[in-house]
């Protein structure tokens, strides 16, 4: 699919991979309609970029509500419309805490952003995008959604179910014209893991600390690499009408490990940090 003078609805805009997506796609000639829960920030990102000539609408967005994303859609139909591009993007961090310690609270909201998030624009947007014969669908999974690691065990839940979810959702679109993306990096420089400070009132969750990315790169071994980055992977799966998009070569390794071990019938193992078998 060809950006050039399309639409496209981001969520999770006002940062992160979400404000570099909406950033890259505006490059493209393509306007946008970026939405996100932190309002603020999200007002004041469109402010910056509608200073710069883009066509760019704000619309604050909590993505575990389906009414709230439905309200999305016929927003963006209104302010542009149409809507060729949905970029299903935002997505919060998990507790890290055990799982079996992970509170109801914690669960429904990481599933109802992470997952249902999701769900929610691919039933609100896509009869839309089958109608008009052309569109593509990008969801963010993660590596999480891939291979496993303690103490995340409700984002992985969540982030397999993307991945579920997408792999279905590319066979049920076969022959629409519509094609469907799932987005799988590894670290990126983003606030994911300062996600806390849009947790609803009622879990009772610290406002987080800063973590420095260098902390992160050191306990991973590996490099966050900057979200423009995973922005353009992102623009060329559209245009290719490729499936997985996977920003780390270590990924591969990481999910080979995964699926071996289950071949061989082993119990689920993280592969070392390293990289080494």
């Amino acid at each position: 699919m060809e950006l050039q003078g399309k639409v496209a609805v981001v969520t999770g805009a006002a940062s992160g991979i979400g404000l570099a997506a909406a950033e890259r796609f505006i490059a493209e000639g393509m306007s946008v309609v970026m939405a996100d829960i932190e309002a603020p920030l999200l007002n004041e990102q469109v402010a910056r970029l509608q200073a710069d000539g883009a066509a760019v609408a704000p619309f604050v967005l909590d993505v575990s509500d389906a009414a709230q994303v439905a309200a999305l859609r016929d927003f963006a139909v209104e302010s542009y419309g149409a809507v060729h591009l949905l970029f299903n993007n935002a997505g919060v961090g998990g507790t890290g805490k055990p799982t079996w310690k992970t509170k109801p609270a914690a669960w429904e909201w990481v599933i109802g952003v992470d997952l249902l998030g999701v769900a929610y624009g691919v039933e609100a947007f896509t009869s839309l995008m089958v109608e008009q014969g052309e569109g593509h669908i990008v969801n963010t999974a993660s590596e999480a959604g891939l291979c496993a690691t303690p103490m995340l065990g409700a984002y992985h839940a969540a982030k397999y179910g993307v991945v579920g979810l997408s792999e279905t959702l590319v066979m049920e679109l076969a022959g629409t014209g519509v094609g469907v993306s799932c987005l799988c990096p590894e670290l990126v420089d983003t606030k994911i893991f300062e996600s806390t400070r849009n947790a609803p009132a009622h879990l009772g969750l610290p406002k987080p600390d800063h973590v420095p990315i260098e902390m992160l790169e050191s306990f991973m071994k590996t490099k966050a690499i900057d979200p423009a980055v995973v922005a353009g992977n992102v623009v060329d799966a559209v245009r290719s009408n490729s499936f997985w998009i996977l920003t780390h070569e270590v990924t591969h390794a990481r999910a080979q490990h995964r699926n071996e071990s289950q071949q061989r019938g082993d119990t689920p193992s993280m592969l070392p940090l390293n990289g080494a078998k």
